[in-house]
């Protein structure tokens, strides 16, 4: 079978039974692990995903019989998926991104993140 290349050259990674997209991300994960054993972080999540412009549909339509039809899909939600969430002791909420390379998309998808959310994305 032929090796194919990936678009970035990162590498997947299995650590704990959980496959990453790179090693950065592993590391990262198991640096995070240790920090959550230590009291240091809690609540650790990995995949999270932000719904930052919801999917927008024409009016609902009444049908003949009075059923109610759901709009057509005109667009689709813009999601961004952050790589880690946890939570730090005093209460605050981090949202972190590990970043080999910074892609348009994900440059717009944090600036929204920030503009329409408040949250701001942590990169690593």
């Amino acid at each position: 079978m032929a090796y194919r290349r990936r678009k970035y050259n990162s590498v997947k990674t299995e650590v704990d039974g959980i496959l990453f997209d790179s090693k950065k991300e592993a590391r990262r994960y198991q640096a995070l692990r240790e920090l959550e054993k230590t009291g240091e972080i809690h609540d650790l999540r990995r995949q999270v995903k932000y719904t930052i412009i919801p999917e927008q549909r024409l009016p609902d339509v009444i049908g003949p019989k009075g059923g109610v039809k759901k709009g057509k899909l005109v667009e689709r939600p813009v999601a961004y998926t952050a790589d880690f969430v946890y939570n730090l002791p005093d209460g605050g909420t981090v949202v972190e991104d590990c970043k080999g390379m910074r892609t348009p998309e994900y440059v717009i998808k944090r600036k929204l993140m920030r503009f329409l959310m408040g949250i701001e994305v942590t990169e690593t």
